[in-house]
């Protein structure tokens, strides 16, 4: 619905502002702008006007992607971040969650925020460098909301989010690290802890893992291999035939787990067996390593 018929002369100033935060304003910034309560109101009434929460309100029918996300912020007052599950969608370290799950939000000791959606988590200290805006919606840092999170996911589950914040170059372990420094006994910090500390690094999925190896295998101009391919009783990540090269990527489980190692190692010994080169190549390397990575791909190819 458009903004004539009564509008404050503002009304296209009105409209700018709520299309740089995803079509929400609040009663506060309205008023800023030159309309009255009763006008206010008038627009509530019309359906120009839809009320999220109180005093925070949606222009116009239709609410954009993330309009819960920053009317949540809005609701909870000044100081107010998103966190949690919610920063992880924001930047994409897990699925978005479903549209009836609340938001999360952290906001400062003290402040007790009652509203309908929103999922509250309060905080003592949230350091300047421990928030920041995306997509002009205040939100917790990377690296504080894998913190967050450590607390609430299973293991798999943080791996997951922290290989993909790795991949997305948002954190690096010496930022984890820092945090965890800082706040060395906050719940989840050992399980966070714990993780980083394998040196192989965080695990990806699958797929991902081998979208990655497979883009550095192009970036090295190197013959492209076959992947996920069967050698019963066998399933190999990739497989470079007329060399006999096979490369496994061990990032798609969770490390730690003693039989799986065994088994993977009696599973190269059988390979190398038939004639196969095995090499397998870790999350970490591909990462931090991906010359090095790729110069022992091309010896191996090279030598056989």
């Amino acid at each position: 619905m458009g903004l004539t018929g009564g509008s404050p002369a503002r009304a296209p100033a009105i409209a700018t502002l709520a299309k740089r935060q995803h079509g929400v304003i609040t009663r506060s910034q309205l008023v800023m702008a030159g309309m009255s309560n009763h006008q206010i109101d008038q627009w509530l009434r019309t359906g120009r006007l839809q009320c999220i929460h109180r005093g925070v309100y949606l222009l116009g029918p239709i609410a954009p992607p993330l309009a819960r996300e920053i009317a949540a912020v809005f609701a909870c007052g000044e100081g107010t971040v998103l966190s949690h599950r919610s920063a992880a969608a924001l930047w994409q370290l897990l699925p978005s969650p479903a549209r009836d799950r609340p938001v999360d939000v952290t906001v400062p000791a003290g402040r007790t925020p009652n509203r309908r959606g929103i999922r509250v988590h309060r905080t003592r200290s949230l350091d300047p460098d421990e928030a920041t805006s995306l997509r002009r919606i205040p939100v917790t840092t990377p690296a504080r909301t894998l913190l967050d999170l450590a607390a609430q996911l299973s293991g798999a589950e943080l791996e997951q989010a922290v290989a993909q914040a790795e991949r997305r170059h948002l954190v690096t372990r010496a930022k984890l690290a820092a945090l965890l420094a800082r706040y060395p006994r906050r719940r989840g910090a050992a399980a966070l802890r714990a993780l980083l500390q394998h040196a192989e690094g965080p695990a990806l999925t699958r797929s991902d893992a081998e979208k990655l190896f497979l883009s550095l295998v192009r970036r090295g101009k190197l013959p492209a291999p076959d992947t996920n391919v069967p050698l019963d009783p066998y399933e190999v990540d990739c497989l470079w035939r007329e060399e006999r090269l096979v490369v496994e990527i061990d990032s798609f489980a969770f490390h730690g787990d003693r039989r799986a190692f065994e088994a993977d190692r009696r599973r190269d010994a059988e390979l190398a067996g038939r004639g196969l080169q095995v090499i397998r190549v870790t999350w970490r390397q591909i990462v931090d390593e991906p010359e090095a990575t790729l110069t022992r791909i091309a010896q191996a190819l090279a030598r056989r």
